[in-house]
């Protein structure tokens, strides 16, 4: 099956019609651009101009479909009206031909086109002078260029300003994209920083409410159930406490800083002191220097999780805190007996391991967390190493 030609544009035929229409007023006037009798008329009268007139008025229609081969075609129909009388409404057209070679054809094309009309140009200049020592010869040059060289450079002026703004346009468009996946990227950072903070915060005391009622409902003592209660009561005040905190994160507009209540290591005493309260029997074992407030923050928020993973899981024994500071990081452990337990678990989602493995990750730091033997017996260790910079260090 053929293909079909692409259809010209409405406005390549309305250039095609004008010029043809304005040839044609200037053959009903009698408007040529030699006299009969000029020796490079070979085909004198009205009637041959026209042709050409016709032939170039159909290239314009090929414009920008096919701009090379109206080129070439329209370029054979001005040559043939130079044998004629000759026609201002097909030069004109001509050079319409040619700026449209350059605008629309191929890279190519609009690389060459000005540089042939420009040597093409220049020897019509020197060589009919050359030739006939008369000032008139550089006329010849004059016309040539005027009809090539100008339009084909016009052409590639606005060519290389289209294409420039192009990619002014692309770049502009991938600017936004850019910014569109950063701030994507941006919004699924801050929620799952949030998320670890609202795990972080609440999960220790839900965790210990959770198992301090499941023992109050399980056992008829009431010492027990008001000791309970009461552990349940401190639990619930200081889980409101963290929620309103994390309130005052998700309203503060302020996002190069954390607010003032941001827990630091100092703050390890109480919350080990927490921990026995809720039933743990915790030692812990710090030694360290001034760190960095995100690796601070997170190693004080692994530190408690891993004491709410242990109040959750751990079978009945000593869970270690231990903290360390060497030169390039801040080094922890905690371990907690692994194994069966017959107090009321907590369940778990695994939430806080992934929390704790992000934290450590954005710190460029290492997580590691599972089980272990030991001469105490089994364990379940966690370990993690936060490295600290050394512009953190001097500054420290």
């Amino acid at each position: 099956m053929a293909v079909r030609p692409p259809r010209p544009p409405r406005f390549d035929v309305w250039v095609a019609l004008a010029g043809l229409a304005g040839g044609l007023l200037l053959w009903a006037f009698g408007l040529g651009v030699r006299e009969a009798d000029d020796p490079i008329v070979l085909f004198d009268g009205r009637g041959p101009l026209l042709v050409p007139l016709a032939v170039i008025a159909g290239c314009e229609l090929l414009r920008r479909t096919a701009p090379r081969t109206a080129l070439l075609t329209g370029t054979l129909a001005l040559a043939a009206d130079t044998t004629t009388q000759g026609s201002i409404a097909t030069i004109v057209m001509y050079t319409d031909l040619m700026y449209a070679a350059v605008l629309y054809g191929t890279p190519a094309t609009a690389r060459l086109l000005p540089r042939i009309t420009g040597l093409l140009t220049i020897a019509a200049t020197l060589v009919p002078y050359a030739v006939w020592r008369v000032p008139e010869a550089l006329l010849i040059g004059l016309v040539i260029g005027a009809v090539t060289f100008t339009p084909a450079s016009t052409g590639l002026i606005v060519r290389n300003h289209r294409d420039a703004a192009e990619a002014a346009r692309l770049r502009a468009e991938q600017t936004a994209l850019l910014a569109e996946m950063d701030r994507a990227q941006a919004v699924t950072a801050e929620r799952a920083r949030m998320a670890r903070e609202l795990h972080d915060m609440v999960a220790n005391h839900l965790s210990a409410i959770a198992i301090h009622s499941t023992a109050a409902l399980s056992l008829d003592d009431p010492r027990t159930s008001s000791e309970a209660l009461a552990v349940i009561r401190e639990n619930s005040v200081q889980g409101l406490s963290e929620m309103r905190r994390l309130i005052g994160i998700l309203r503060d507009g302020s996002d190069d800083r954390e607010p003032a209540a941001t827990p630091t290591l100092d703050g390890l005493g109480a919350l080990v002191e927490g921990a026995r309260a809720n039933g743990l029997d915790v030692t812990l074992d710090a030694e360290y220097r001034a760190v960095p407030a995100p690796v601070e923050l997170a190693a004080y928020r692994m530190v408690q999780e891993s004491l709410t993973n242990a109040l959750k899981h751990a079978a009945p024994g000593r869970v270690t805190v231990w903290l360390r500071r060497p030169d390039d990081a801040l080094v922890l452990k905690v371990t907690s007996p692994f194994g069966d337990r017959d107090t009321p678990r907590a369940p778990g989602s695994g939430a806080g391991l992934v929390g704790m493995r992000e934290r450590a990750a954005l710190l460029d730091g290492t997580f590691e967390a599972g089980p272990e033997s030991g001469p105490e017996g089994k364990l379940w260790v966690v370990r993690a190493t936060l490295p600290v910079t050394d512009i953190v260090q001097g500054e420290s």
